[in-house]
């Protein structure tokens, strides 16, 4: 199917069933569930494929050369610029993710009490969303065991692949905490493996996941799992290089009529039946306020005054914990920790999650810690890397109307933000020191490298963004019903990660895909 421009209106004749703005997550994950209904999709992309070289497995233009990290300029709340690690690129941020595909916990789902206020209840409870997770664990082709973490809810059908392994320095760990006392379980991870037959699968188990493109295509991102799969079907068009500057809207306000776009140099309008924004919850929000009208003086779909507040991205920490034994791991996110996830066990507080990070190098370490490792010569780093463990620590950040994303008169994205929980993330650190000394890693050898939060571009940290347009069912504080179509325009779905009224303390990815299909499903009814 071909679109194309009449000679001086800027519209584009052909007419579709369903525009998707992104290809990520949550966009991709809907385009493949809607492409079998033979309703005509248009994915609109604002990036292009991703190049594949040999610079995606090499961490010196990754981390710091920050190869693929996008040339934006969003600005603070003092209006001060910052470059953000977003990437625009089909298959969107899950290109450069690292695949850990965990379910909210079903107390997530509810309302939880934090040191520095509440997390809100989700207008569906974790039984009504649990189908969806399972739906989207086995088109991602997550592998995992369900049953191992004591936190998991119920589930109706178990991982369609088995457990990562782990290898001998993450085994010796995993064991030892088990004898400790503690309930490690393996991370779900979404890579494309068959360890049973590893000369016919298309991981090599590398080392290059966790915040690399994948060379050899062996990721379960959006643009391998969910886009391809769809995109030469004739009822499916995918442009790329297209940012979507706008929405317009008829007369009344209540149904998006064109979807202003800017490709090639040239202003294009499309137009669709059902319109599904999926730029991810900064660039989402950006497009919805700057399509005020006379209808939506404050932004589309914003009566609620809820467009761009409610920002989170996950209070995050990671560690480095050096053994006196070398960790010779290749792919080490095989292991996971919620002992501490919820309050109890004379706790007060909920702390968060622990997962094992991608295997730390020099180079990597230079790119993320430029301060902290600017006099250090290559070769000690790289002796410390020969020695360490690497962990991520995830703290639930709670959704505050501050917390926003706002738009000047050029279009521009500002984020005003001040972190929360830290006295919760300073638990979970404290927690974690002292179970890797249960297990022989002396507090010495620990050395704490806050990802976001000690870097001068800590705003930047954008990976886990979410909350900006959240669902629920009253429109007076909520932007989206709980089929994430917004209260007041009919035809506008809104399919990434803005939707989440809470955070939860885990990766948000797999979330975002159910919800995709959970959504697409419900389309696809609508349409007929």
């Amino acid at each position: 199917m071909t679109a194309f421009r009449g000679p001086h209106s800027g519209i584009v004749t052909e007419r579709y069933d369903v525009i998707i703005i992104g290809t990520g997550a949550g966009g991709g994950t809907l385009a493949h569930t809607l492409a079998s209904s033979g309703k005509k999709i248009l994915l609109l992309e604002r990036g292009d494929f991703l190049p594949r070289d040999m610079d995606n497995w090499n961490p010196e233009p990754v981390f710091v050369d920050g190869k693929y990290i996008s040339h934006d300029t969003w600005y603070d709340a003092d209006g001060q610029p910052f470059q953000p690690q977003v990437h625009y690129y089909v298959g969107g941020a899950t290109k450069m993710y690292g695949a850990a595909l965990y379910r909210l916990r079903p107390a997530d789902f509810g309302e939880i009490k934090h040191m520095d206020g509440i997390s809100p209840a989700w207008p569906l409870s974790y039984d009504e969303f649990e189908p969806w997770y399972t739906r989207a664990e086995w088109l991602y082709q997550v592998h995992g065991a369900h049953g191992e973490d004591p936190t998991e809810g119920h589930w109706s059908r178990q991982y369609p692949w088995p457990a990562v392994s782990h290898e001998p320095r993450i085994q010796q760990l995993a064991s030892d905490l088990q004898a400790g006392g503690y309930q490690p379980f393996h991370a779900p991870c979404g890579i494309l493996l068959d360890e049973a037959r590893r000369p016919a699968s298309t991981c090599i188990r590398c080392a290059w996941c966790d915040g690399y493109p994948c060379l050899v295509h062996a990721k379960s991102d959006a643009e391998t799992i969910a886009v391809r799969p769809v995109m030469d079907l004739p009822t499916v068009t995918l442009l790329t290089g297209a940012e979507v500057l706008s929405l317009e809207t008829g007369s009344g306000g209540r149904v998006v009529t064109g979807v202003v776009v800017s490709r090639g140099g040239q202003r294009e309008v499309y137009q669709g039946d059902i319109v599904a924004l999926a730029a991810g919850a900064a660039n989402s929000a950006r497009i919805l306020l700057r399509s005020a009208s006379d209808e939506h003086p404050d932004g589309l779909a914003n009566g609620s005054g809820q467009v761009g507040r409610n920002y989170m991205f996950h209070n995050s920490k990671a560690m480095v914990a050096l053994g006196k034994e070398r960790n010779d791991t290749v792919y080490q996110k095989t292991l996971a920790v919620n002992d501490f996830y919820l309050a109890g066990d004379g706790r007060e507080w909920p702390l968060g999650n622990i997962q094992m990070l991608g295997k730390s190098n020099a180079e990597a370490m230079k790119g993320e810690e430029p301060k902290l490792t600017k006099l250090a010569p290559h070769w000690s780093l790289a002796e410390v890397a020969a020695h360490a463990v690497d962990l991520w620590l995830t703290t639930e950040d709670l959704p505050k109307p501050r917390n926003r994303v706002t738009v000047d008169r050029d279009g521009n994205v500002h984020l005003a933000y001040s972190q929360t929980n830290d006295a919760e993330a300073a638990g979970l650190y404290k927690e974690v020191k002292t179970m890797l000394n249960h297990v022989g890693m002396a507090s010495h050898h620990i050395l704490d490298k806050n990802y976001y939060m000690k870097m001068n571009v800590a705003l930047a940290g954008v990976a886990h963004q979410s909350g900006t347009c959240r669902f629920g069912t009253d429109p007076a504080t909520s932007v989206l019903d709980v089929n994430c179509r917004a209260h007041e325009v009919d035809n506008l779905y809104v399919v990434d990660t803005s939707f989440f009224p809470s955070i939860g303390a885990v990766n948000p990815a797999l979330t975002a895909m159910a919800n995709a299909i959970r959504v697409g499903e419900h389309l696809t009814g609508r349409l007929g």
